[in-house]
């Protein structure tokens, strides 16, 4: 059970910063007037586990924080991800 504990927090912490990373980046192709990283992307990163980092990445870089789906949507997928994580270290227990 501890490979899957270990698995998953590499897991986050590397979608976590290359999430980070391509908010950052995007920010700077947008400062840059250059075609730039989707929504979509953006967003899906956020879904897949880097909602930590796409939050950052708003915070730090002042990326899409005038956006509602990201002002709205990022916090509210951090916040299941707490929950499915809590869960997983939950089961895990048993």
């Amino acid at each position: 059970m501890e490979i899957n504990l270990v698995f998953i927090v590499i897991y986050l912490v590397v979608v976590n910063v290359v999430t980070f990373c391509i908010y950052g980046y995007d920010k700077w192709l947008a400062q840059q007037h250059r075609w730039r990283v989707g929504e979509t992307t953006l967003l899906l990163l956020a879904a897949i586990g880097g909602s930590v980092g796409a939050l950052l990445g708003m915070q730090i870089w002042r990326h899409k924080t005038q956006h509602n789906l990201f002002v709205y949507g990022v916090p509210a997928l951090l916040l299941l991800h707490v929950v499915a994580v809590g869960v997983v270290v939950a089961l895990m227990a048993d």
